[in-house]
Parts: structure tokens; C-alpha cells; sequence
């Protein structure tokens, strides 16, 4: 059995804490929230107010945080978790944040004398909930041999993208690719309807030709056609739209700082920005298939 501090027990992070108290370890978490905590301690963990606490004597440090500020508080601040912790306890960030951030706290905490990995992740709270994530991990070889059969409990894919902060680029590029495959599924289920193409017969011509991808065979925009999606619970969310735009900027600074040229990604940005705009950033992002119809 090993200690684990899980700090974000939010709706991806307290799900995966709890798949790692089902595995036979012992969890203590941390999060601001009351509901999220009253719902880890459901699940078996040791949820407490007090960050210190949660990750007091851990092997191994998890954190599920909502940006790079944040995370650069919780690890390099004086108080955090490098200042804070056993030298031979293992870091493991899953958030989603910029590579120059990611980059940055695994050096600080290289230079401390610890194993770090930065492993976001892609699945949405379904995947988290049943253990079927997909990890993208940046980190030394060390640092992922040790990672590794933690990620495993949580997830079912686990590729080791290279070095610090490519976990995070590799999220980042993947997300962008998602985003502007929804928007063009939208498009072309709009078309459809104003072509009298019944939605039914397109998906099952699309799914099994040239036009299949991932946006439409897993995450169909409209209800019918593929009764799992969002689009058949009137976008209850799996991945919000705040969620997909959050990607899709970190996308463009990644872009923009690395000389990269990104143009429908910036669409795709500029169209999820529309849309958030208009109330709705906390549907489903799949949902974007609305401003689409009413463009």
C-alpha cells in the first residue's frame, strides 16, 4: 500500500483518487470545495481543509488543478509542495496548463532533488470514473518508470510523450485537433438538415467512410444518431465548453510562442470564445453545434 496525497478532488480528480483507494491505497485529499470533499470521503479518501495534512508523510503527490497559476502556487511557493514534502516523494501533475509552466515546475523540482511527471489527461469524467484515461506524460524515463503503475489504476492508455512538458503539448495539440473536428462535424450536420439528408443516414455513411473521427462516432453534436452523447441529455456535459476553450487558448499561446502557424485552431477558439459568451460554457462542448445552426 502507498500513501498518496491527491490535491484536487474535483470532477476528473476525485473520481481518479477514488479508483486509486479501490486499487488498495491510501488516499489523502485536499480541495476548497466542502461538496467535493464531503463526496471523497464517500469514496473512501481522507479528505481534509488542510493541504498539509493531505499530503503529510506521502509517497507519492498527485494534483488535478485548474491552471498554471495554480499549480505554480501549490508546488513553488514557500509553503508548497516542493518546500514541503520527503525528498524521495514522487510528483505527478495532471492538470492542464501551459507548457512554459509545466516546464518550469519540473525544473524547480528537479533541481530540489525530485522525480516529477506532468500527465494530463484526455476522457472526460466518464473515463475517470471507470478508469479508461488516456495520460500523456512528460517527464525523464525515471521519473515515468516510477509514475507509471499509479497512472495504470487511473487510467488505460499511458504513452510517455517525451520529456517535461510535453505531456502538456501533446494534450494541448490533441485538444485542438478535437475542438475543430466538432466544429466541422456541426457544420456538416447542419448542411444535412438544409439538404433534407436525414441525420441517421449521414452518421451511418460518415462512420464508416472518409468523414469518420472521433467527434462523430464517440461524441455525436446531434440527439439520434449515437444515444451515448451528450447531445441525447440536452448537452449535459462529459467536457464542458469553458473546458474546450480553456484547451483551445493554451493552443494558441503554445501557437503564437512557438512561431507555429494555427489557423483554424484560432477559429475554432474565436467560435468556442462565441459561444461562452452566450451563456452556455457550461454545456457540453459538442454542443457548439448550436451556434452552428444558428450562424
Amino acid at each position: 500500500m502507498t500513501m498518496i496525497g491527491f490535491i484536487g478532488l474535483g470532477n476528473m480528480g476525485g473520481p481518479m483518487a477514488a479508483n486509486l483507494v479501490k486499487a488498495g491505497h491510501e488516499v489523502s485529499g485536499f480541495d476548497l470545495s466542502g461538496e467535493a470533499l464531503a463526496a471523497a470521503r464517500g469514496a473512501g479518501i481522507k479528505a481534509t481543509e488542510d493541504l498539509s495534512e493531505a499530503i503529510d508523510q506521502a509517497d507519492v503527490v498527485i494534483t488535478m488543478l485548474p491552471a498554471g497559476q495554480h499549480v505554480r502556487s501549490v508546488y513553488g511557493d514557500e509553503h508548497g509542495l516542493i518546500n514541503g514534502i520527503g525528498k524521495n516523494t514522487l510528483l505527478i501533475d495532471c492538470s492542464t496548463i501551459d507548457v512554459e509552466t509545466s516546464r518550469a515546475v519540473a525544473e524547480q523540482a528537479q533541481q530540489a532533488g525530485f522525480m516529477m511527471v506532468d500527465a494530463p489527461v484526455s476522457g472526460g469524467v466518464g473515463g475517470a470514473e471507470v478508469a479508461t484515461l488516456t495520460f500523456m506524460v512528460g517527464g525523464s524515463d525515471e521519473a515515468f518508470s516510477a509514475a507509471q503503475p499509479y497512472l495504470q489504476l487511473m487510467g488505460k492508455n499511458i504513452i510517455h510523450a517525451g520529456g517535461p512538458g510535453n505531456g502538456q503539448a501533446a494534450k494541448i495539440c490533441n485538444n485542438m485537433i478535437l475542438g475543430i473536428s466538432m466544429i466541422a462535424v456541426s457544420e456538416a450536420f447542419v448542411l444535412a438538415e438544409n439538404l433534407g439528408l436525414d441525420k441517421q443516414k449521414l452518421f451511418d455513411i460518415s462512420s464508416t467512410a472518409s468523414g469518420q473521427c472521433w467527434a462523430l462516432t464517440s461524441y455525436c453534436p446531434v440527439p439520434g444518431p449515437l444515444p451515448s452523447s451528450p447531445a441525447n441529455r440536452d448537452y449535459q456535459a462529459g467536457f464542458t465548453a469553458a473546458m474546450m476553450l480553456k484547451d483551445l487558448k493554451l493552443a494558441q499561446e503554445a501557437a503564437n510562442s512557438s512561431g507555429a502557424t494555427t489557423q483554424l485552431g484560432a477559429e475554432a477558439m474565436k467560435l468556442y470564445t462565441q459561444f461562452a459568451d452566450e451563456g452556455k460554457s457550461d454545456l457540453d462542448f459538442s454542443a457548439i453545434v448550436q451556434l452552428v445552426r444558428d450562424s
